[in-house]
């Protein structure tokens, strides 16, 4: 398979994003696998810029998978082109789709070039992972956190129901609530993978599901009657139509935009660790030496909104330490 400089240079203008710095110490090719305004890109893309800002000439290119997975593999290949025409001094891929179809079949073990995933739900082995040049900060989300959280906003909670988007990172993230239910504070019933606001509709054929709370990840990508890709808003818009329970949720900017309340999970922690590993590789430190680790930091986020509206009524315990939104119009 060849590449030509062209696609190289049309890949950048197309899916690519330039961030030039004055006498750059590096050149990074970030490889983003959703696209630039989804909010999740854009908590990661902070973080990486926090990092590498002052120190590097950042390429962003994206590849589109939530709202065009069939053009995947294509992208994949236009990235492997702007990395050939760049030859940079390091790399970060974020999310699962860009490890498939970009990070293992043209650059794992087979360049110099150090790479850092990020955002990768999946367990790190199903990639190979790590590699003689690639190493990362996995994704896990902070179910059980989220949970226990709900648990003490409404004490009445026993059990929940989970929805997410029928994507790699949302068949990991079931993975991940089938191995981790028994230790829930809470009873896990049905988890559904949707494509589609049918098939959101389908889940709740006949009124409320036998679940006292709903908690929601990444959304955005579902199309609509009309075949045409939602945001997260209006993925959550069109499940209030069918769902008036609690809506927990696992990202921060679903909580601003009409989630109740969740212990989110940062991009701006995935963006910096990735970038601080790749900085320790571009300065020397051999990647063998830079271990894969997972995200820590969880951040509890209230929508105050959401919780008057529905008359709940919140003690001091539960306000301490939490971050309180009100939801966007």
């Amino acid at each position: 398979m060849k590449f030509s400089f062209a696609a190289g240079l049309m890949a950048v203008f197309i899916g690519g994003q330039i961030n030039p710095a004055t006498a750059a110490e590096f050149k990074v090719l970030v490889v983003m696998s959703y696209e630039a305004d989804n909010p999740w890109v854009k908590e990661i893309r902070e973080g990486i810029d926090a990092v590498l800002g002052s120190t590097s000439e950042i390429t962003y290119f994206h590849m589109n998978t939530k709202v065009a997975p069939a053009g995947g593999p294509q992208k994949g290949e236009e990235a492997y082109a702007l990395y050939q025409s760049l030859q940079p001094d390091g790399v970060i891929a974020a999310d699962d789709d860009a490890q498939s179809m970009f990070v293992v079949p043209f650059l794992k073990d087979k360049v110099k070039t150090p790479v850092m995933f990020n955002g990768v739900n999946n367990s790190a082995a199903k990639y190979g992972f790590p590699a003689t040049n690639v190493s990362g900060i996995l994704e896990r989300a902070h179910v059980r956190e989220s949970l226990a959280f709900a648990k003490q906003l409404i004490p009445t909670l026993g059990n929940v129901c989970l929805m997410t988007n029928d994507v790699p990172a949302g068949r990991a993230l079931k993975a991940q609530v089938e191995e981790e239910r028994q230790s829930y504070p809470v009873k896990v019933g049905a988890f559904h993978l949707v494509k589609s606001v049918r098939e959101i509709e389908a889940a709740f054929k006949g009124g409320r599901p036998v679940c006292d709370s709903l908690l929601v990840d990444s959304l955005e990508g579902i199309v609509s009657d009309a075949a045409t890709p939602l945001d997260n808003k209006g993925a959550l818009t069109a499940l209030s139509k069918v769902y008036g329970g609690p809506v927990l949720a696992g990202n921060r900017y679903q909580v601003d935009q009409g989630a109740w309340a969740a212990v989110v999970k940062t991009g701006q922690e995935q963006g910096e660790t990735s970038a601080e590993m790749l900085l320790k590789a571009m300065r020397g430190t051999p990647v063998a030496k830079i271990p894969v680790v997972w995200n820590v930091k969880g951040q509890r986020v209230i929508n105050v909104t959401a919780i008057e509206g529905h008359q709940l009524g919140l003690r001091p315990t539960v306000l301490r330490g939490a971050t309180l939104v009100r939801q966007q119009p």
